[in-house]
């Protein structure tokens, strides 16, 4: 009998799960105790990167370590806007418009793209855009659009409390939010491009089951007519 190996227990997700638990922490003081939030947020988003190490070089990467991955970064980062929403209440819709954005575009080009994995049909494929090409391919590219984002809304955050160490006449956490703005602006516009490309595909398949069917029930009642004819 072949043993059976307890992905639980790989390095890599035991590092994640030690990520969640730093977001929650986080999470807990984000709004009574920025320092310990801060730092518990950024361990737990640079663990990120370890626990990928870790997959590589322990070869334990896994299905459940890559969602566990993928989850506690949107999770992670929902909660930072909800409590931008608490901060900032006057910019509430725009956070939340934030969040909408991305929970549904990433869920429906990741449904989408398990739809075509199953099918032959002829889909839009963003990657053959070169400059879309560079954004699925190029890692430093990805990490960049990424961490941009992630750190728009991190400076908001810092800014509310503080405004941090200051560099030619403006804070370090201020100058951060400047430069990322247009990385999260582009962030977001890609995620509706995602959207919109995952609607598209969507739609073909619903066209070419639909022809399939209609196919279907015309061989069955040419069958039928048939049939009742050779009676």
């Amino acid at each position: 009998m072949l043993e059976t190996e307890n992905i639980f227990l790989f390095v890599p997700n035991i590092i994640g799960y030690g990520r969640v638990i730093l977001a929650l922490i986080s999470f807990y003081f984000m709004l009574t105790n920025y320092i310990i939030a801060s730092w518990c947020y950024i361990i737990s988003a640079l663990l990120d990167a370890v626990d990928g190490l870790a997959a590589r070089y322990f070869n334990q990467g896994t299905k459940f370590g890559a969602v566990l991955d993928q989850l506690t970064d949107r999770v992670g980062t929902m909660c930072l806007l909800a409590s931008l929403c608490v901060l900032y209440p006057s910019y509430t819709f725009w956070f939340q418009l934030s969040m909408a954005i991305d929970i549904a575009c990433h869920w429906i080009y990741i449904y989408a793209s398990q739809l075509q994995g199953k099918t032959s049909h002829k889909f839009i494929d963003m990657s053959e855009n070169p400059i879309m090409s560079v954004y699925y391919t190029n890692r430093p590219v990805l990490f960049f659009m990424c961490a941009g984002n992630e750190a728009f809304y991190a400076a908001l955050y810092l800014i509310y409390f503080t405004e941090g160490p200051i560099l030619a006449g403006i804070s370090l956490f201020r100058l951060v939010m400047y430069i990322s703005a247009p990385v999260a602006i582009i962030k977001a516009a890609i995620s509706l491009l995602h959207g919109y490309v995952a609607c598209i595909n969507l739609s073909i398949i619903d066209i070419k089951e639909r022809q399939a069917l209609k196919e279907n029930k015309s061989l069955h009642s040419a069958t039928s007519s048939t049939s009742a004819k050779s009676d």
